[in-house]
């Protein structure tokens, strides 16, 4: 396999990246990989490749770079370079930056795992219920009884599934 940049030498570095479900490759010679950063631990930005170039400097965009973690000191930089960060504390102390890299790395900012299907079922009518719940308050707020009611036979009726 033949470097990317240089198109002379070997490829013995190999990096792969996927971005909205597309799988990306790159394969580097070690002299590549080393201008580039990526061998040099204190020059590679594992968020920066995890993300794309730039990516990390989202984070400074957001004018979190000076920010430091109270519980355990982690620092912009720290994230950089290891791509992780430090504690749960973390997540709140950099949370406007990481709002916008998580989105992109991601589907979204909220963890959908597996659950049993009977958990799920249960799930989607609470979820459901929820939705109804709201959409019941504002036609109530907005004066519409007839929708109002509607919801409100709505919600029964998935109640008395819900107990089933």
């Amino acid at each position: 396999m033949i470097c990317e940049v240089c198109q002379t030498e070997n490829a013995t570095v190999h990096l792969t990246q996927i971005i909205s479900g597309k799988m990306q490759k790159i394969d580097l010679c070690e002299k590549c990989a080393k201008e580039k950063g990526v061998a040099d631990p204190a020059g590679f930005s594992l968020a920066d490749m995890l993300l794309g170039l730039g990516a990390a400097d989202e984070i400074k965009a957001n004018g979190t770079e000076e920010l430091v973690c109270p519980q355990c000191g982690f620092t912009q930089p720290d994230f950089k370079k290891t791509g992780r960060l430090g504690c749960p504390q973390c997540y709140v102390t950099f949370e406007e930056g990481l709002g916008v890299i998580l989105k992109d790395m991601h589907k979204g900012t909220s963890h959908k795992g597996k659950i049993p299907s009977r958990a799920a079922r249960a799930l989607v009518y609470q979820n459901k219920l929820k939705t109804l719940h709201n959409e019941l308050q504002s036609a109530v707020q907005s004066e519409n009884y007839e929708q109002a009611a509607a919801l409100r036979d709505q919600i029964s009726q998935l109640e008395m599934q819900l107990k089933s």
